[in-house]
């Protein structure tokens, strides 16, 4: 495979992988920003992808610019030295949050779908964390260009499944309830949430390369493929809503009905995209960490990971419909002054 054709691959693999969360990949994410909108997801979806695309590419670029080692370096670069650093602070706390979801989605796959206990679970998906995580970015490279390609084509299975179904067309027909304010204002607070828990590991990924041209390419890739996702994950949810919202992993109630097999292979692919982004996000947590304290990375990623487990105790739905939405008005802020910042060039583009 030619090299900027790889790039290109791993880096837009990565970005979903990233995106493509516990929130995300159990549907969860998407029934509250999008499917409980009803017939205006469609475009609040293509908006949303807009940004991914366009917004998640510039991250990289400013990145590479300033030769980030970590978030903290691209938040004070945005914010300045003094509010840069507390934003960090703030983001510190918010990806201890989101991994805590992380790890919780994981625990209750096991426990829904599998019949093993929740904390068994939890158990287990730590110390494949710390396994892998001891090898840094390239395993997180590794792991997201394996996963994120079976993702996709189960995504697609379940659209086609979907829509030879009744209610395969409620996505189009499905009412919305709320204002037209909290519908257009859901892509937003997505959108903010998502780049701004991503940082984690774009930052240092565009850090480390220099080709340009790979990362555009890259990033189009990436929001396509996840705009996708969202797209098929909110027709196959719609096709069965109400009901659907009594499963705390939505997308594991609609693999049931694909059949033993397929719905164990679906099954683990939401928990492998859990375990992609949980990855990520520590790893990035540990990144800004260690420009703080004197502790050795593996004793690091031990705590890290100690904390979203005594965290994760609170369970998987709580946490996404309490702290999602808080999170996201938080990053508001954050995309804005991402929209705003110029991008230049760097040598070695």
């Amino acid at each position: 495979m030619p090299g900027r054709v790889g790039r290109v691959l791993q880096i837009g693999f990565t970005y979903m992988g990233t995106v493509v969360g516990a929130g995300f990949a159990t549907g969860q994410e998407i029934l509250q920003f999008f499917t409980r909108y009803g017939q205006w997801a469609v475009l609040t979806i293509a908006l949303a992808t807009i940004f991914f695309i366009w917004l998640g590419a510039k991250m990289m670029l400013l990145a590479g610019e300033i030769g980030a080692k970590s978030y903290e370096d691209l938040n004070k670069a945005l914010f300045g030295p003094k509010i840069g650093q507390l934003v960090s602070y703030f983001m510190l706390v918010v990806l201890l949050g989101v991994n805590a979801v992380m790890l919780a989605g994981a625990g209750t796959i096991f426990y829904e779908n599998w019949n093993i206990s929740y904390q068994i679970g939890l158990t287990v998906t730590l110390v494949a964390c710390y396994l892998m995580l001891r090898r840094g970015m390239t395993a997180i490279l590794m792991v997201n260009s394996i996963v994120v390609p079976f993702m996709l084509l189960f995504t697609a299975i379940v659209l086609y499944d979907t829509f030879n179904s009744p209610g395969a067309d409620r996505w189009i027909t499905m009412p919305a309830e709320d204002s037209m304010l909290r519908i257009w204002s859901a892509p937003l607070l997505y959108t903010a949430f998502n780049l701004a828990m991503a940082q984690a590991v774009l930052v240092p990924l565009g850090a480390q390369l220099k080709d340009r041209t790979a990362i555009r390419w890259g990033s189009l890739f990436g929001g396509i493929g996840i705009g996708f996702m969202l797209l098929a994950g909110h027709i196959a949810l719609s096709a069965h809503m109400p009901g659907i919202r009594q499963f705390e992993i939505p997308m594991g109630g609609i693999a049931r009905q694909l059949g033993t097999a397929i719905q164990f292979i679906y099954i683990f692919l939401i928990f492998s995209e859990i375990f992609t982004t949980l990855i990520a996000d520590i790893y990035g947590l540990a990144l800004q960490l260690q420009q703080r304290v004197s502790i050795h990375r593996n004793t690091l990623l031990i705590i890290i990971l100690v904390i979203c487990y005594l965290l994760s105790q609170i369970g998987f739905g709580p946490l996404v419909k309490t702290l999602y939405p808080l999170f996201g008005m938080f990053s508001l802020g954050w995309l804005i002054l991402i929209m705003l910042k110029k991008t230049g060039k760097r040598r070695g583009s």
